[in-house]
């Protein structure tokens, strides 16, 4: 007797076949979508929004873009300042003593006003370095946004520039000339912010918070400021730090004669703007602006980027250039100048920089 077999229809492979693939598309759907979202979100979709410049290591920034922000930052950190010394609540201390023996002050218009600059920057752009005259206390993080508009004079006459975000330092200085702030001397108090590339000051803003005048400028782009048309270069009027004030007459009128002015006054922001056409009532004009000490960069960064933009020169008192990278300090004093024969000035006044190491 032939062995019974079984004997499977046509129609039974078929519903057979069909089951086999319903089980494998359940094992298999979820694996591939979510392999096809990993894929979607890997990819930026045409069209949507791009990761912010400077947002990785190794990115680019655009200069246009961080000269616009420099700007706002300047603004908001002045709105703090005279928000502050308005209210009479400046809560000033002493932080230290600066090489001369002088107190340095400390007021909550220098601690605001570096909270809300150094956030609107380093949210904007992330990964460009960021040195500022005060300490920046990680648990008092402030979320500042910036919306990605520039202002129409800087779309008129600056063009898109990218660098590499590894090659930028941006010095903000909070605010210049602290011990004037705490005298109620507002028209020398200024916020600064200044970008370097490799080193040398590019972009530069001074903002002065109690008249709203901002002056700005990127070296190779354009400025809102100009230098004025004239300069006094055989008897210059030179501007220097209210404690420098005797060290520097003594000398500038042996090299230049006793009809050379001496003005004293505070900020190295509001000295730079001296050597400008600045549409201020309270600012003094001078043709040389001199610093015979220890000066720190962030004072003197944003100050030396306008001036480079308008093709004027800050160097130190024998001439060297200033480098906007490693330490924070310039040890060399400084001198600037903008539409006068630089270097011919370096050679007139050899005794300041005796005076600089006193």
């Amino acid at each position: 007797m032939a062995p019974m077999g079984i004997r499977l229809s046509p129609l039974g492979m078929a519903v057979f076949c069909l089951l086999g693939l319903g089980v494998l598309y359940h094992l298999y759907s979820g694996f591939l979508a979510g392999r096809f979202a990993f894929f979607m979100l890997s990819e930026p979709a045409a069209g949507g929004p791009e990761t912010p410049h400077g947002s990785a290591p190794g990115g680019a920034v655009d200069l246009r873009e961080l000269l616009a922000v420099s700007v706002l930052a300047a603004v908001r950190g002045g709105e703090e300042v005279k928000r502050v010394r308005e209210g009479n609540v400046l809560n000033a201390k002493a932080k230290g003593k600066t090489r001369e023996g002088a107190e340095e002050q400390l007021t909550s218009g220098d601690l605001l006003s570096n909270r809300r600059m150094f956030y609107l920057l380093k949210g904007a752009f992330p990964a460009v370095q960021i040195n500022s005259e005060e300490r920046v206390d990680t648990t008092d993080q402030e979320t500042v946004s910036w919306d990605h508009s520039i202002p129409e004079d800087i779309k008129q006459k600056i063009q898109p520039k990218e660098v590499p975000a590894e090659s930028v330092t941006v010095w903000i200085d909070p605010l210049d000339a602290t011990q004037e702030y705490t005298e109620d001397l507002r028209q020398y108090v200024t916020t600064m912010v200044c970008v370097a590339v490799n080193g040398k000051p590019v972009i530069g803003v001074i903002h002065k918070p109690f008249s709203s005048y901002t002056a700005w400028a990127m070296v190779d782009g354009g400025s809102n400021v100009k230098a004025r048309s004239s300069y006094n270069e055989k008897t210059p009027r030179i501007i220097v730090s209210r404690s420098h004030a005797g060290k520097v007459k003594q000398v500038a009128r042996q090299t230049f004669g006793n009809k050379t002015v001496i003005i004293p006054a505070g900020g190295a922001g509001y000295k730079v703007l001296a050597l400008l056409d600045v549409p201020e009532k309270n600012q003094e004009e001078a043709d040389v602006y001199i610093h015979v000490t220890y000066i720190k960069k962030w004072d003197i960064c944003a100050g030396n980027a306008v001036l480079r933009a308008l093709g004027g020169h800050m160097t130190t008192l024998t001439g060297e250039e200033i480098s906007y990278t490693g330490s924070d300090g310039n040890e060399g004093g400084l001198i600037a100048s903008i539409n006068m024969n630089h270097k011919a000035l370096i050679e007139k006044l050899p005794d300041l920089e005796k005076a600089s190491h006193k």
